[in-house]
């Protein structure tokens, strides 16, 4: 068994420093994971990856609800899916009038992202991805792996238990399905 299955089994079980033992073996890569999810981000985030990860183990550890994972790949799982929660949290925040919501963004003209990546409009994405996983939530669980946790396709069909080619399949409909509806609003 490895350190982090061994540690997320002792959390199971309710032993209260194991939760201390995680973060240090898992903190970089999901640093690593935030950075990545915070790029594709509109310009104006401010939401930084530390504090993004730090929100999202918060909710992961959480002492008063039960936790249980049954492999690193879970965890890693339900730790893109608390990343996904705190980043739709912090949009609906932003959104709302006593933050600024009705103050229209003016960017600079014809200023490429910074690494290349279309900015999303996070709500219209979660809203995308709670209609699909209405219908297909083998499908959402795909995308979430690979959008927010940033898995490759091979991780996130080994973390679904299906073969590489099925997630090929899925992820191929998914993009095309939520670019559809992203595009109809």
């Amino acid at each position: 068994m490895g350190e982090v299955t061994r540690i997320l089994s002792a959390i199971e079980q309710g032993d209260p420093r194991a939760s201390d033992e995680l973060l240090p073996l898992v903190y970089e890569e999901l640093r690593r994971l935030a950075a990545v999810r915070l790029a594709q981000e509109k310009p104006g985030q401010t939401l930084q990856p530390t504090a993004l990860v730090h929100e999202a183990y918060l909710r992961l550890v959480d002492g008063h609800v039960e936790q249980s994972w049954d492999n690193r790949g879970h965890f890693f799982a339900a730790a893109a899916e608390a990343m996904r929660r705190t980043l739709i949290d912090n949009a609906r925040t932003k959104a709302s009038l006593k933050h600024g919501g009705e103050c229209q963004r003016i960017d600079a003209p014809d200023l490429p992202s910074p690494d290349g990546v279309d900015q999303l409009d996070l709500l219209a994405l979660d809203e995308a991805l709670q209609m699909l996983e209405a219908d297909r939530p083998d499908l959402a669980k795909l995308v979430k792996l690979r959008f927010f946790a940033g898995c490759s396709l091979e991780d996130a069909a080994q973390m679904l238990g299906v073969s590489r080619a099925t997630a090929q399949r899925q992820w191929t409909y998914a993009r095309a399905w939520l670019f559809g509806r992203l595009n109809d609003t």
